[in-house]
């Protein structure tokens, strides 16, 4: 699925050059689950950007099914994104003045996808993860731990082949967080989504059936033994 190449990324910050990855080396399979730990500023963020064509490297490749992101055009890789990667934040996302079904929506439009099935299409989405009677409600009018998985709704109804997660529990209660790492979690493998989520939640960390921590723009993998 996806083959990082000596990655680099640096960043000029006023007369200062930031590493904010330095020569990472990265594979990842097809249905794997990596979730990536590390300080603030240590490079998780670039490094989920680069696995969702959100950012190119300074140096090295970033391959997903044997194509360099790096050598598509922006076009192209609008395209990538659209059609095949699930993105879920911290901060959900969500538009204010649309209701949740309107929003899950939204992901559909760029793949040119008609209203009627995109109605439908983001009805039975909301209803996979529990929302089913929270189509016409709007963000406000939502929960935390709702709202999240209203932006997971909305990152699984173009049915990609990745989802990567930014600290997806950040703003929500331990046990809001319980309940939205178990619907991840099953969805992973309903689905053999591909599957990265970066955390700063150790106890996320510690049930990761593969590991990788990352600082100063170093990654190191952990294999754990099932």
């Amino acid at each position: 699925m996806y083959q990082l190449t000596t990655v680099t990324k640096r960043y000029q910050r006023g007369k200062q050059t930031i590493n904010a990855l330095e020569g990472v080396d990265l594979t990842i399979a097809t249905g794997d689950q990596l979730v990536v730990q590390g300080p603030t500023g240590g490079g998780k963020s670039t490094l989920l950007q680069m696995l969702g064509a959100l950012d190119r490297p300074t140096a090295g490749s970033v391959s997903i099914d044997g194509t360099d992101l790096a050598r598509l055009s922006e076009a192209k890789l609008t395209k990538v994104r659209a059609a095949t990667i699930g993105f879920v934040f911290q901060s959900f996302n969500l538009i204010p003045t649309l209701s949740a079904q309107e929003n899950v929506e939204t992901a559909l439009v760029p793949l040119g996808v008609k209203p009627a099935a995109r109605r439908k299409r983001a009805a039975e989405a909301l209803q996979l993860v529990g929302l089913g009677d929270r189509l016409r409600h709007l963000p406000s009018e939502l929960s935390g731990g709702q709202q999240q998985r209203v932006a997971i709704a909305r990152a699984l109804v173009k049915e990609p082949k990745v989802l990567l997660a930014d600290e997806p529990t950040g703003n929500l209660d331990e046990d809001t967080r319980d309940e939205i790492m178990g619907l991840l979690a099953g969805l992973w493998k309903d689905r053999g989504l591909t599957f990265v989520l970066v955390t700063h939640d150790s106890s996320i960390a510690r049930r990761a059936p593969r590991l990788a921590v990352i600082n100063n723009g170093r990654l190191k993998v952990t294999e754990r033994t099932p």
